[in-house]
């Protein structure tokens, strides 16, 4: 979804930080096809940073991240980025972990719906990046659009969109395992 809203910009060697983050589990990925993403649309990548975010579905993993000393170290990253900017060398292509064929989504099979507290504000339909709430009627999802972000459920008012706690559980579970040691930022040049 995100490389949909990409496509509409283009560079002509534009330089280009590429960030993303992630709920401490990993970004698989994620880096190597945004930055192949954005130097077929022009765009050339002098950095690219993964930071560590609280885990969006499971809150349990990074907690509380990104922390001071995540902030801290993140500030080091953009002056260790200006400096490159600054020297004037900006170099070959940025290198960053991926392989190719990217890993395929197919979605959370955790996806929040509208209980009878749900009021029809349409706040959730404001927020949702993607359009997986409809405007003209915010109880219903249209899940193959949606990217479990859960920002629909932190705006409601209502607290009327929740997400199957049985599911969640099981989903914690099988995560604890690659979720539970804090992972690092990193920092590409």
């Amino acid at each position: 979804m995100a490389l949909e809203h990409l496509k509409k910009f283009h560079g002509t060697k534009t330089r280009t930080v590429l960030v993303v983050s992630y709920g401490n589990r990993a970004y698989d990925d994620t880096l190597r096809e945004l930055a192949e993403f954005v130097e077929k649309n022009g765009f050339f990548c002098i950095a690219a940073i993964a930071a560590v975010a609280e885990h969006s579905i499971m809150h349990q993993f990074a907690a509380g991240r990104p922390d001071a000393s995540d902030e801290k170290e993140l500030a080091q990253f953009a002056k260790k980025i200006l400096d490159k900017i600054n020297s004037g060398v900006i170099g070959e292509k940025l290198n960053v972990p991926g392989s190719f064929p990217y890993r395929e989504y197919h979605g959370v099979p955790i996806k929040p719906k509208a209980s009878v507290k749900c009021t029809r504000c349409g706040l959730c339909a404001n927020v949702c990046p993607v359009g997986a709430i409809p405007r003209n009627n915010p109880k219903k999802t249209t899940e193959n659009r949606y990217i479990s972000c859960m920002r629909c459920i932190q705006i409601c008012p209502q607290n009327a969109r929740t997400v199957n706690s049985l599911m969640l559980k099981i989903a914690s579970k099988k995560m604890k395992a690659v979720c539970t040691d804090p992972k690092p930022n990193e920092l590409f040049l």
